[in-house]
């Protein structure tokens, strides 16, 4: 792959919508007068308040939606909470406390110029756990957010966890190196970083193709989702975004799956062209001892999207089992 373009994609433009909308009706003035809202079982209280800050002063958005058991979501690079909607409002509507942050320097929380690194991504979901008082929770991470998850129970989760769900995850680790020779060349990575200093706002244009499989013959996968996906990517830091490619491509994460003891699912598509299966959910399911593989056929990256109802039921599968 050029390192000028790591994706060998043809340039193509997004179709922006020129419309704009403004909420211009006010509130009645009686709402005031309405009592507050009776906080569900499962959640302590019903809050506006969507951020908290670690320790070192770092702000981390998040969104927590429903009641009950607590489910946890990591988000992928680029992006941010937002790419586990689907997931969120389907597990919430069965009755479960569905939690998902945006990883620092991306999305809405801070913009640090350093802890821009997988240990210090895993402390912060530490922090966001410890923060709401989570227990029995159901981790999901979702790429550079499995690895993420991952590390997190292996290193912050004993007594926590009761679950864990990896989706097209990069554990055990991308880069290839003399002890991962199917791993890819560091020059790939290279090829990204180039292209978030370069013109990232291109890049995800062009990243939104292999991602979503929307580069393949016959793809259905609408321009709208490849337009969201670029703006979760400009929303965050280029600081963060450069550093989060090394992050998710050489942290080697082995002895984290070594050392994870609760039951994982393992889903991954076949056609995966960011994280090759083989290279990735195959690996991890020899390395989590007693986890599930599940594969599904012709599923591309960012399969949460283009086989949310896939993804969804199997998720409700194995939380409920």
């Amino acid at each position: 792959m050029a390192t000028s373009d790591p994706f060998s994609l043809s340039r193509r433009g997004l179709v922006a919508s020129a419309g704009g909308m403004a909420l211009t009706a006010a509130l009645p003035r009686a709402a005031s007068a309405l009592p507050a809202p009776i906080a569900p079982a499962g959640k302590a209280k019903e809050t506006a308040v969507d951020t908290f800050t670690t320790k070192d002063g770092t702000s981390i958005y998040y969104k927590d939606w429903g009641a009950g058991q607590p489910i946890v979501f990591s988000h992928g690079w680029p992006l941010n909470a937002d790419a586990w909607e689907d997931q969120m409002f389907y597990l919430a509507s069965k009755g479960y406390r569905c939690i998902a942050h945006d990883r620092r320097g991306h999305g809405r929380s801070s913009q640090p110029w350093n802890g821009n690194d997988m240990d210090t991504y895993a402390a912060d979901l530490n922090e966001l756990v410890t923060h709401l008082g989570l227990t029995n929770a159901v981790h999901v991470g979702h790429s550079t957010g499995g690895g993420e998850a991952a590390r997190y129970v292996a290193q912050h989760g004993a007594g926590r966890v009761a679950k864990l769900v990896m989706i097209s995850s990069v554990p055990p680790i991308m880069l290839k190196t003399p002890a991962n020779p199917g791993g890819l060349p560091i020059e790939v990575f290279d090829g990204i970083r180039a292209g978030v200093l370069g013109d990232r706002a291109q890049l995800f244009k062009d990243f939104s193709g292999p991602f979503y499989g929307a580069n393949r013959p016959g793809s259905k996968v609408s321009q709208g989702l490849r337009d969201t996906f670029w703006l979760q990517g400009m929303m965050a830091s280029q600081k963060g975004l450069y550093d989060c490619v090394k992050a998710f491509s050489e942290t080697d994460f082995t002895e984290d799956l070594k050392a994870i003891n609760v039951p994982t699912l393992i889903i991954h598509g076949d056609d995966d062209q960011v994280v090759p299966l083989d290279d990735s959910g195959r690996l991890q399911a020899k390395l989590v001892k007693g986890s599930v593989l599940k594969v599904i056929p012709g599923a591309p990256h960012g399969l949460c999207s283009t086989h949310k109802t896939v993804v969804n039921e199997a998720l409700a599968a194995f939380i409920a089992a």
